[in-house]
Order: C-alpha cells, then structure tokens, then sequence
C-alpha cells in the first residue's frame, strides 16, 4: 500500500481486504506450540475500512454492522498494533491518533478480518505519522501480532509457510470470483487448532505452474484441502450446511471452509455466477451472511487515500 499525495490532508483511509485460504495444510507444530503450516492465501476486494486523523490522544471508534462482535475497543488488534508501532518508531509516549473502524466483514470467520484491520493500522498510521520503515521492520511487528497480518501488509496471491511469516510469491492466477457464505456463528481459531488431528501424509502443496483458467485451478485445489474443516464441522456443523449449499450452485467450481471457519466460498469464473449464487443462498437462508467479489490479482493496487476531517 503505498500513500496518495498528502497535500492538505488531515487523515487516511484504507480498506482491509478480506483474505481466503484457497487451501491450508498443516505440516506440523512447533516445541513453542505454534502450527507450522502451508497455504495459498488470496483476497477479495471486499473488506473492513479504516481511517485515521490527527488528534491529541491514541483512540478506536468502531462502527459497522458486525461492530458489536468486536467488545472492548482498547483491546482491539488494532490499538495494539498502533501501541506497537508508537514504541518501534521512538515515538512519544503520548503520540495520538483518532482510529475509526468500519467493521464490514464478520468477526471470528476465517477472512483474518482483525490481521487485515492490523495491518492497515500499521499502513495508516505510518503515512499519518511520518514514519518511514522498512519492510524488515514492519514484517517483524506483523508477526508479532498474529499469524495472518505479514500476508496482510501486502494483499496479493501468496503461498504462506512457517506460522505465518514465510511469503513466496503465487503463479500468476486466472480471473475469479467467489459468493461468501457465514452463518452467523464465530468460531475461535484457539478452539479450532485445540481440537485438531495432524496427520502427516504426502500430498501435493505448493505448485509453480500459472492455471490456465478458473476450472483449472479448481482442478489444483481439488488435490488439496482446508485442515481446519473437520474439527470446525465438530464445533460447528453449520459449516456442513453452508458448503451444501454453495456446492448446489450453478457453475460453482469449488466450494470449500477459509481459514479456521466458519465462512466458506464458493469459486465461480464469472461475476453473474457469484453474484447470482450469493443471492440465491440470501433468499433461502436470510440469517446468513452472503456476499460476492472478485478475487484481488498480483499487478491490482491497494492504496491509502487522504481522507477530510471527521472528527
């Protein structure tokens, strides 16, 4: 993410996209009790809105429909990842910002919402407070804060490896899209991995080939899985219904559970497809979150935008 020119501007906004694990193998855990793992993580271009401006003291006002899943604001990820940045940076103690969160995706659901919301924070406040690092250093506080945030930092393709701070680029992948489905239930990744089996086996990963389309690439994933799925259907056999159900739509090349659950996608070569499944699952499952996007390429740019006062 790179800053929009600053003339005049009194703050930034970003928008926190939304990751997916195409798929996610876990290798191993480390003695310190960390997984290591293997995945293919891509974004969509839906997301959570951050926007920070000047002020005198540090501060977080969440908003959104799914604000109230969020509980203490002080504790949010994304005042930590603020206090961090204060105290790598040098800065004074009483450096402050006014953070205003926009909470759009579900809490607890697999999209690594709260690791996008991070990282934005550590993007925004860099350019808000004039503070120049460099990759090293913002890649070494990202990981410090939770697994999911160092792939954050620079939404594209990626294969992720070690506990989340290994990143090797993706091949060049074809366009798609893909209808989002959550319950309506939050599952806690603790909760998850605690009740999680390893079982080491020989399987295929990581590929170097570019897919040549959309059915292709299912075709990869197909080989591949989501290790996260059985003990996320244990604590929440909801996720069986909501992969029915993308499964029963028209044109879905794959439907399969993101992260640690409980939403799913469904992937689909074109937007009507997405669009008009993602509208289907709505009508018939109206407490449900149901949504579509296009999936964010290597060459797409997220950028920071300077924003009026707000406050």
């Amino acid at each position: 993410m790179a800053p929009a020119e600053t003339s005049g501007a009194s703050g930034f906004r970003l928008t926190a996209l939304a990751k997916l694990n195409l798929y996610l193998h876990v290798t191993g855990r480390r003695d310190d009790g960390y997984y290591r793992l293997d995945s293919l993580i891509v974004f969509t271009a839906l997301g959570d809105v951050l926007e920070v401006a000047p002020a005198e003291d540090l501060s977080l006002a969440i908003t959104g429909r799914f604000a109230a899943a969020l509980g203490d604001a002080a504790d949010n990820l994304v005042m930590r990842a603020a206090r961090l940045l204060s105290l790598e940076a040098g800065l004074p103690a009483h450096r402050g910002a006014a953070i205003r969160l926009v909470k759009r995706l579900p809490v607890a659901a697999g999209l690594g919402g709260g690791s996008a919301d991070a990282a934005a924070a550590l993007h925004g406040l860099c350019a808000l407070w004039n503070v120049s690092l460099g990759d090293d250093d913002l890649a070494r506080m990202a990981i410090s804060l939770g697994a999911d945030v160092p792939v954050c930092l620079s939404p594209r393709p990626a294969f992720v490896g070690g506990i989340g701070e290994s990143l090797e680029p993706a091949p060049a992948l074809p366009a798609l899209h893909v209808a989002l489905v959550n319950p309506g239930v939050s599952l806690s990744t603790a909760s998850v991995f605690a009740n999680l089996e390893i079982k080491p086996t020989e399987r295929h990963g990581r590929f170097a080939e570019a897919p040549r389309d959309a059915a292709a690439l299912a075709g990869l994933l197909a080989s591949r899985a989501n290790d996260l799925d059985p003990p996320a259907r244990q604590l929440c056999p909801a996720v069986v219904d909501v992969l029915s159900a993308l499964g029963r739509q028209a044109d879905c090349l794959l439907a399969r559970m993101s992260g640690s659950g409980a939403t799913c996608f469904g992937l689909f070569d074109s937007a009507a497809a997405s669009a008009s499944a993602a509208r289907h699952i709505a009508e018939r499952q109206p407490a449900w979150w149901a949504v579509s996007s296009p999936l964010i390429g290597d060459s797409d740019k997220v950028e920071i935008s300077s924003i009026p006062a707000y406050m």
